[in-house]
C-alpha cells in the first residue's frame, strides 16, 4: 500500500458484474484507465473485472483493511477463459435446474457463476423460506467436481440479476447503475404528490420504486415553503380562502375565495400568500361545493315526554294497566264467569286464608325455636356462671351502673310502633283463630251441611 506525499492512499475500484458492488485495490505500478480488464485476488480467489474509474487518492480510515492489491492486466488468454466461464455457467444452470425439479425442492433458481479459476460455482436461487439442500449440493458437486456453494436471495437481488424494463420504458435502475440498494419509503411519495395506488408506485420487483428517492430530498425542501390544502391563507389582493390543491414544482397554489357570495378558484404564487391558520388533522378538505343548512330539531323535547310517559307506566299498579288495557278487574271477572270469589274458596274448603298462613307459620316457627345453649349442647349461661364462681349478668349491669339488657324476644319484636311485634303477631293470630272457628260453627249447626273437612289442624 502506498502513501502520497500528503498521507493518502492510492486506490483504484473494480467491478466484477454490470452495477455490481465496487471493491478498492492497490494499483501498484500498473497504468490503469477506466473500462480496463484486470485480475485481482478476493476472498473467493481469482477474479476477472473491469476498472471503474482512474487511480484516485482517498483518505486511510475509509479504506477496508487489507487493502490487496491488483494482480496483472487482463490479457488475451484470460479474456478467451473468461469468454468460456460464462458458456460453462448456462450449462451448470440447466443441469442444478433439472436436479432442483427431481428431488421436488420448493426453490426457484436465478444464475450460475463460476469464479474465474474454476475453483468454486456459485447458485443463486430464492425461496419462501428455508430449504434444506444439502441433497442437492452432494448431486452437484459429483457432476461439477468442484466447490458448491448456493446462495439465497431475496426479490431485488433477483430484479437485479436478471434485469428487465420498468413502467418509464428504460432499463431498470438497479440492472444497469445502481450498485447499492437504498431504503424506500411511503412518505417519499406522498411528499411527491403521487397517487398511493401500488401498482403506480411498486416496480417490477414488487417493492417501492428506487427512483422515488432521487428527487426525495429536492421535494422535502420545497414542501418546507408550501402551504397545506385546507389552511386558510390571505392573498396579496387582500381576499381570504382555503388552499384547494398545490403545485410543488411552480409553487402556485390554488386557492377558493368568496367573491360577492359565490365561490371561485384563484391561483396564486406560494410568496403572494400569507398564512393564517393551518388545517387541523382528520377535518376534510375543503370543496367548491356548497355545504347543505341541516335544519335543527328538537330531540330533548321528545326524550323528555318520552321519559315522562315511562315513568307513568312503572307508578301504575296492576289494577292501572288493566283499565287502562280495556280488561275488567279480577273481582268483576270472577263474578260474571259463575266462578266463587277467592276467599269463600279457601273457606269453603276447609282452608284458612293466606294472611292467616303466613302469619301463624310465622308464629310456629318463633314458637319452635330453642335457645342457643340447648340446641348447641352447653350448659345455660346462668348455670356456668354459678359454678365458675362468677356474678350472674343482671348483677354486674345494677353494680356498674349500666341499664341491664332487654330478653332477645323484646329486642327484636320492637319496632317503629314501639311495641312487641311477636306480641302483636300472636294476638291477632289468636283473634283471627277464633273467627274461623265461630264460621266453622255455625256451618255445622246449618240442618242438611256435611261434616267440614280436616276439622282437625288447619291444612297449611
Amino acid at each position: 500500500m502506498e502513501k502520497t506525499e500528503n498521507g493518502k492512499v492510492k486506490v483504484v475500484g473494480v467491478r466484477f458484474r454490470t452495477a455490481g458492488k465496487i471493491y478498492y485495490f492497490d494499483p501498484g505500478d500498473f497504468e490503469l484507465s477506466r473500462g480496463k480488464h484486470v485480475i485481482v485476488e478476493t476472498a473467493r480467489g481469482l477474479e476477472y473485472g473491469f476498472v471503474v474509474g482512474p487511480p484516485m487518492e482517498v483518505d486511510e480510515k475509509d479504506i477496508t483493511q487489507p487493502l490487496k492489491a491488483v494482480i496483472r492486466i487482463s490479457t488475451e488468454e484470460d479474456d478467451i477463459r473468461e469468454k468460456k466461464n460464462r458458456e460453462r455457467e448456462r450449462e451448470a444452470f440447466w443441469i442444478c435446474r433439472e436436479k432442483i425439479q427431481r428431488r421436488g425442492l420448493d426453490m426457484k433458481l436465478i444464475d450460475a457463476e463460476y469464479t474465474f479459476d474454476n475453483s468454486k460455482v456459485l447458485f443463486y436461487f430464492t425461496a419462501d423460506g428455508r430449504v434444506d439442500f444439502r441433497e442437492l449440493v452432494k448431486d452437484l458437486a459429483g457432476v461439477f467436481r468442484t466447490r458448491i456453494e448456493l446462495r439465497q436471495v431475496g426479490v431485488r437481488d433477483e430484479t437485479k440479476i436478471l434485469g428487465g424494463y420498468g413502467s418509464c420504458g428504460r432499463p431498470l435502475c438497479c440492472h444497469t447503475w445502481l450498485s447499492d440498494f437504498v431504503p424506500v419509503s411511503i412518505k417519499m411519495a406522498k411528499e411527491q404528490n403521487l397517487s398511493l395506488n401500488p401498482g403506480k408506485i411498486s416496480g417490477v420487483c414488487g417493492r417501492l420504486m428506487c427512483c422515488l428517492k432521487n428527487e426525495a430530498e429536492i421535494y422535502e425542501e420545497l414542501n418546507k415553503t408550501l402551504p397545506h390544502p385546507g389552511d386558510e391563507v390571505e392573498s396579496a389582493d387582500g381576499l381570504n380562502g382555503l388552499i384547494e390543491s398545490v403545485n410543488i414544482l411552480r409553487q402556485t397554489a390554488r386557492v377558493i375565495v368568496e367573491v360577492d357570495d359565490e365561490k371561485e378558484l384563484h391561483e396564486y404564487n406560494v410568496s403572494d400568500l400569507t398564512i393564517l391558520r393551518r388545517r387541523r388533522r382528520g377535518t376534510s378538505r375543503p370543496t367548491m361545493q356548497k355545504t347543505p343548512v341541516q335544519q335543527k330539531t328538537a330531540p330533548k323535547q321528545a326524550a323528555g315526554k318520552d321519559k315522562e310517559k315511562d315513568g307513568k307506566e312503572v307508578r301504575e299498579g296492576k289494577e292501572g294497566r288493566e283499565g287502562r288495557e280495556g280488561r275488567e278487574p279480577r273481582e268483576s271477572r270472577e263474578g260474571r264467569e259463575g266462578r266463587e270469589p277467592r276467599e269463600s274458596r279457601e273457606g269453603r274448603e276447609g282452608r284458612e286464608p293466606r294472611e292467616s298462613r303466613e302469619g301463624r307459620q310465622s308464629r310456629e316457627g318463633r314458637d319452635r325455636r330453642e335457645p342457643r345453649e340447648g340446641r348447641e349442647g352447653r350448659e345455660p349461661r346462668e348455670n356456668r356462671e354459678g359454678r365458675e364462681g362468677r356474678e350472674p349478668r343482671e348483677n354486674r349491669e345494677g353494680r356498674e351502673g349500666r341499664e341491664p339488657r332487654e330478653p332477645r324476644e323484646g329486642r327484636e319484636g320492637r319496632g317503629k310502633s314501639g311495641g312487641s311485634r311477636e306480641g302483636g303477631s300472636r294476638e291477632r293470630g289468636r283473634n283471627r283463630g277464633d273467627r274461623r272457628q265461630d264460621r266453622r260453627s255455625r256451618r255445622d249447626d246449618k240442618p242438611g251441611s256435611a261434616p267440614a273437612a280436616n276439622s282437625g289442624n288447619p291444612q297449611e
